[in-house]
């Protein structure tokens, strides 16, 4: 039951450390930072089951942060509140062809980030972009003006 606790606690931590860090840090990892990760592994692994090295106490510790994981997406799933809580909410950058200071401040984030994610999107210019937006994910998503015109119901003439 320990293992247990334990894992329930460092989960809630885990959680609350991903969403302090921010979007754009669990998009744009580092080689030193991917070590860091692996380390911290290691950490948890000794914080949760301490000196049992048990098949049975392995199984209770991921087995608890499985339900978590299940809880947190069926509660998202269940109630948009939480969801938004739980998984973040997208983040409008761009509008109208124009980038909004106030909300890359928010992400800390600069303008030399969302003009890379467009060029590796194939947008050359972020006046051609009506909306681009920050994913609870980390990823960028842009929509071209010419890309909202054609998926527009087309026009009938009689």
């Amino acid at each position: 039951m320990q293992i247990i606790v334990r894992a329930s606690i460092m989960f809630l931590f885990l959680w609350a450390v991903m969403r302090i860090m921010g979007r754009k840090e669990l998009a744009e990892i580092s080689p030193f930072e991917l070590v860091l990760l692996v380390v911290m592994g290691d950490l948890i692994q000794q914080g949760v089951t301490q000196q049992d090295n048990s098949l049975v106490g392995a199984t209770a510790a991921v087995s608890t942060f499985v339900l978590w994981i299940l809880l947190f997406s069926y509660l998202s799933f269940r109630s948009k509140r939480l969801g938004k809580l739980l998984q973040g909410q997208p983040v409008i950058l761009v509008s109208q062809g124009e980038i909004l200071s106030g909300m890359l401040r928010y992400e800390r984030l600069t303008v030399d980030d969302v003009k890379d994610a467009a060029r590796e999107q194939g947008i050359a210019d972020i006046a051609q972009v009506p909306l681009g937006v920050l994913e609870p994910d980390g990823k960028f998503s842009f929509v071209r003006f010419d890309e909202r015109r054609s998926h527009a119901a087309p026009e009938h003439r009689t």
